[in-house]
């Protein structure tokens, strides 16, 4: 009896092995998020880690850029707008490294002496569920 439950045991801790390489295949999340603004551009520059065996992910960044007057006061409607990029990028190591950039196109023209900002900046990785939202108003 003791040998038939020390081999179902062992069959049991095979399959596990087997099977369970799937589970613990990776934990992506973002080990680093970082924005720079230049004139009507905001570039997200960041590194996604826990990727497991993956070759590539899909990353995608959005933000709300606003027109400001002189005097700091937020916009209006027409003013404001969502902007949005995507990228596919190579994983290696378990690891990506990625740049996207968003650029804000007002009518009319967003210019001096008003100025762009960008703020409810959010990255995702959507495939595997990770979000980040990079506080702050650039």
């Amino acid at each position: 009896m003791r040998r038939i439950l020390l081999l179902i045991s062992a069959v049991l801790l095979g399959l596990g092995t087997v099977f369970a390489p799937g589970a613990f295949a990776g934990s992506p999340h973002f080990v680093s998020v970082d924005a720079q603004r230049s004139g009507n551009s905001l570039t997200i520059s960041g590194k996604e880690a826990g990727l497991g065996n993956e070759t590539q992910v899909d990353i995608q960044v959005s933000a709300t850029a606003n027109c400001i007057n002189p005097g700091g006061h937020g916009p209006k409607a027409a003013n404001k707008q969502s902007v949005s990029n995507e990228g596919t990028f190579p994983v290696q190591n378990g690891k990506a490294v990625f740049t996207l950039t968003v650029t804000a196109s007002f009518q009319p023209e967003c210019s001096p002496p008003m100025t762009v900002t960008f703020t409810n900046v959010v990255v995702a990785d959507v495939e595997h569920g990770v979000v980040a939202k990079v506080p702050g108003t650039f």
